[in-house]
């Protein structure tokens, strides 16, 4: 089976979301913005799944916008955690580098799919 690259990471990146929304809840007793960052950060993996079963090109390029909005939600999610001193310094540059690898490759894909309509 052919290794797909996007499908992996933002499996990852979910995981990892799942991680930052259960220590938020037990440790900084933040369960509002936890639960926005939850359902952003693990979308993005959903909507790439999705993606992978489109009825159409059109329908690729659409699941994977879709993807590409809850990846800059989960974004300004990271910042404001960040800036609402949720997340120190050091745990936004754990994690912020793996949005952006997202954002990037989502933003490629959906540009090299809109080429080939």
């Amino acid at each position: 089976m052919k290794e797909n690259v996007l499908l992996d990471k933002s499996f990852k990146f979910a995981v990892r979301i799942v991680k930052l929304s259960q220590y938020l809840q037990k440790d900084k007793k933040e369960f509002i913005l936890s639960k926005q960052i939850l359902r952003s950060g693990t979308s993005i993996g959903a909507m790439v799944r999705e993606a992978q079963h489109a009825e159409s090109t059109k329908d690729f390029i659409h699941k994977l916008n879709i993807a590409l909005k809850e990846a800059n939600e989960t974004e300004y999610w990271l910042l404001l955690l960040k800036e609402g001193n949720y997340i120190s310094e050091k745990e936004l540059e754990s994690i912020h580098p793996a949005i952006e690898e997202l954002l990037k490759l989502l933003i490629s894909i959906i540009k090299s799919n809109k080429k080939k309509l």
